[in-house]
């Protein structure tokens, strides 16, 4: 007998609805027999990508861990939960007491924000652990973004998204919504939806050192030299106002601070200046600066391409520094913010004014003294944390748990990265699979199957070009021996603790203190409340569903716990299986800002400081030499950074592990497509098969990330038999955005030979 769950797919921004039939599995657990795209759900309208349709072998991969691993010596064994939780808290407590809290570092990895649990409970295992040793893939992929928008609105999380379906022009610089299906922009079918941009007469121009998928639909392309967005973007803002182009328009122009200040940091870069840097003709940047001004809405867009730059908070800042200037800041068809249903820090405190974001922040790291970025360390410090005790007491990261992680493949000198991990006193992961960063761990505790957890997009609503909010129940049963995420991080966090609590009670504090928080927010409809009646509302369930039931119930469509009958709670979402539509964005300035003076911030100390870099960065471009070759990473439309490639449907296909060079490049090389070469950096070197394409423009090389699964000691039998090559093996650890943190991951200078000239004596 077969049976039909409706669910939100957990495999990217996109949150496409699913509809997922299943069968009678082993043992009573249940199979996915089918997985095709939910018609009926009112955001994603039955779109699915490849990575949806493979959701059901997902589920079903016999590599996919279901038991826990304990290391000993160089073998694994395999043991039961309690056995697990014992030796994790074996391991840790000690370092904990004898080194203290900060002898421990987190890392945590991508898919924890695709995970209702894990985005829930993170913070109770951090605070369990007391550490202020904090890591995540933030610092290889958004933070700039959010160390922007903070600065300039209030929050981290207060990102103005594309209105992608009202606007009349999208520029998109580093991004391949086509393939990745947006980023920091919730929006399923993003392909059809740049379609319907231009067959509605809209006017699509994108900016890439890559002839991307986007770039072949679009109207218009524009290759740029790779790390040069922000003085790209510079140029563009530097003509609106120049030119009395600029017009933020009536509405938004009194809640503007600092446009006399910004006005002055943009003289350094006429069009002129920042052509020769960007390859980008004058004429063209002018053209383009006059076109988003005259279009009746438009939007600029930019993604990772810009934030893993040197300059990657300058071109997130130079980003909504031209949708404002343009009239398309917080009006439809420009830039909007959303309005999640379970809350944000955009939507609670007092409207229109907030404490803003302190950066940088107040920790540094011991090595290096980088600064925190919102209570994280650069992923890119993490190994020197490790490897580098200090002379005076040999103070160093001795343990680390990693949580949906895979650092090793994601992060910078990846080399450097995996022997630190193998030096750890104690390493715990939890994670679906054996792979090249948790094969270092002491303990392995295994996730669940994503169809085996309820899900809510608690994180992508923030991001999403229209509020909708669908919750999904598990479409089966835990499988024998499985445990919830949830549980997982309550049962470490309280092992860690050395047993002085339990699981159940780190889940009633944390409960306790959302309840508390609702009850506190001047805009909650549940504020002045009872802490204790909003969680007697709620008795009825426990973990992620109790916190998302009172966070929904207080948040700004919620019922207020019976104050508003018609509002939001997790019985209504329930009562919904394909998901609730909340309607368009709407205007929100000035309640959404929470700057300490209620208002947009143009010009914060911290970016006009970005800015006078950038300047003299440009003057450094314009007397350096022009050869060498920069190498950037690529999207692949079957690849979800390094965790999808143990999945069949998604093995083959498209995606490739090559290293793309310009034709001129290769014949100046001698390198001709298929050819095996060596590509050296200053951090490491690797052997790729070379494609020749111009698809990527004269002086720029392309490999794709996530790549990399030739270590023996893991359990990814599949993904080994086609491993490519680590790309961050090349990536070097030591030039960050100096804001943000963030690694450099693109523009990084190489040299590529032909490998049998490399290997001649």
């Amino acid at each position: 007998m077969t049976a039909t769950t409706h669910r939100t797919c957990p495999l990217c921004e996109a949150t496409c609805g699913l509809t997922v039939t299943i069968g009678p599995g082993p043992e009573g657990a249940g199979e996915a027999i089918g997985v095709r795209g939910d018609a009926e759900d009112p955001f994603s309208r039955g779109y699915i990508c490849p990575k949806g349709v493979a959701l059901g072998q997902l589920h079903a991969d016999p590599d996919r861990l279901r038991t826990p691993l304990v290391r000993r010596g160089s073998s694994w064994t395999e043991v039961g939960w309690d056995e697990a939780f014992a030796e994790a808290g074996r391991l840790l407590a000690p370092l904990l007491r004898q080194h203290g809290a900060d002898s421990v570092g987190v890392y945590l990895g991508n898919p924890v924000v695709h995970n209702l649990g894990l985005s829930l409970y993170s913070r109770t295992l951090i605070q369990a652990l007391g550490t202020g040793y904090r890591f995540s893939a933030s610092t290889v992929d958004q933070m700039p973004k959010q160390v922007a928008s903070g600065l300039m609105f209030g929050t981290e999380l207060s990102i103005a998204v594309p209105d992608l379906d009202r606007t009349d022009y999208l520029l998109v610089l580093g991004a391949n919504p086509m393939v990745s299906n947006g980023s920091l922009l919730t929006a399923p079918d993003l392909p059809g939806r740049l379609r319907a941009l231009r067959r509605r007469g809209g006017r699509l121009v994108v900016v890439d050192p890559r002839r991307t998928r986007t770039a072949e639909i679009a109207d218009e392309y524009l290759a740029i030299r790779p790390g040069t967005d922000a003085l790209l973007l510079a140029g563009i803002a530097r003509t609106l106002v120049e030119e009395g182009l600029a017009d933020p328009g009536p509405r938004v122009t009194p809640y503007l601070n600092g446009l006399a200040e910004l006005g002055d940091a943009l003289k350094p870069f006429t069009p002129e200046a920042v052509a020769v840097a960007t390859r980008i003709p004058a004429g063209t940047i002018r053209r383009i600066a006059g076109e988003l001004a005259a279009a009746p809405s438009a939007a600029v867009y930019g993604r990772i391409g810009t934030t893993t730059t040197a300059f990657g908070t300058a071109a997130s800042w130079l980003v909504d520094v031209v949708n404002t200037l343009t009239g398309n800041l917080d009006r439809p068809g420009g830039v909007m913010w959303p309005e999640p249903a379970a809350g944000s820090p955009t939507t609670t405190g007092e409207p229109g004014r907030g404490r803003g974001v302190r950066v940088p922040g107040s920790r540094r790291t011991r090595v290096r003294g980088l600064p925190s970025v919102f209570g994280e360390f650069p992923a890119g410090a993490l190994a020197e944390e490790i490897d580098t005790p200090s002379a005076a007491d040999g103070t160093r990261l001795r343990g680390l748990v990693t949580v949906a992680g895979n650092p090793v493949l994601s992060t910078p000198n990846s080399a450097r990265l995996g022997a630190a991990l193998a030096s750890l006193d104690a390493m715990v992961s939890v994670d679906a699979y054996l792979n090249e960063t948790t094969r270092h761990a002491h303990v392995v505790l295994p996730a669940a199957s994503p169809l085996a957890r309820s899900h809510y997009d608690l994180v992508f609503a923030s991001f999403s070009i229209r509020n909708t909010a669908h919750w999904s129940p598990p479409s089966v049963p835990l499988g024998p021996g499985e445990l919830d995420e949830s549980e997982v991080l309550l049962r470490l966090a309280a092992a860690a603790l050395g047993g002085s609590v339990t699981a159940e009670q780190l889940d009633d504090l944390t409960a306790s203190d959302t309840a508390r928080r609702i009850a506190a927010d001047p805009s909650s409809p549940a504020h002045g409340r009872d802490p204790g009646d909003l969680l007697a509302a709620v008795a009825h369930r426990t973990r992620q569903e109790r916190l998302l039931d009172l966070m929904l119930r207080g948040g700004p469509y919620g019922d207020g716990f019976g104050a508003e009958p018609e509002g939001l709670s997790l019985d209504a979402l329930a009562a919904a299986p394909h998901g609730l539509d909340l309607g368009p964005l709407r205007p929100r300035l000035p309640g959404v800002l929470r700057t300490p003076s209620g208002r947009v911030e143009l010009a914060p100390p911290q970016l006009l400081a970005e800015a006078a870099r950038l300047a003299d960065h440009l003057a450094e471009l314009d007397s350096a030499p022009a050869d060498g070759l920069l190498l950037i990473g690529r999207r692949q439309l079957r690849s979800n950074n390094s965790w999808m490639h143990n999945v069949p449907l998604l093995a083959g296909g498209s995606n490739r592990c090559t290293l793309q060079l310009h034709p001129q490049d290769a014949e100046r090389l001698g390198i001709d497509t298929g050819e095996q070469v060596r590509v050296r950096s200053r951090v490491g070197e690797l052997h790729a098969e070379a494609e020749v394409t111009d698809a990527v423009m004269p002086g720029v090389v392309s490999l794709p990330h996530g790549w990399g699964h030739d270590d023996p000691a893991t359990r990814l039998p599949l993904a080994a038999r086609e491993p490519g090559v680590n790309s961050n093996l090349l990536t070097d650890e030591a030039p960050l955005d100096v804001l943000s943190g963030t690694a450099v991951l693109n523009g990084i200078p190489v040299e590529v030979v032909r490998a049998a000239v490399a290997a001649a004596p």
